[in-house]
């Protein structure tokens, strides 16, 4: 299993914002953008951070989908 972040580049569409929009209302770091650019883990605090600017909830912006082979 691993998590995808699919949610949150469609909301950021459907808002019309771009990433570095989005770090700048939620305050996190490029490198934490990188991060959920390749789907990889990233701390909880950042997700929450995420949250509060766009006004969601995680489900809105992550998922967690099952690898083909499981």
């Amino acid at each position: 299993m691993h998590i995808s972040y699919k949610k949150l580049w469609k909301l950021l569409i459907d808002r019309d914002m771009r990433k570095k929009d989005l770090c700048e209302i939620s305050g996190i770091s490029s490198s934490s953008m990188a991060k959920l650019g390749k789907n990889e883990n990233i701390n909880t605090s950042i997700l929450v951070r995420i949250c509060e600017a766009l006004q969601c909830d995680t489900s809105d912006i992550m998922e967690i989908v099952k690898d083909e082979e499981e």
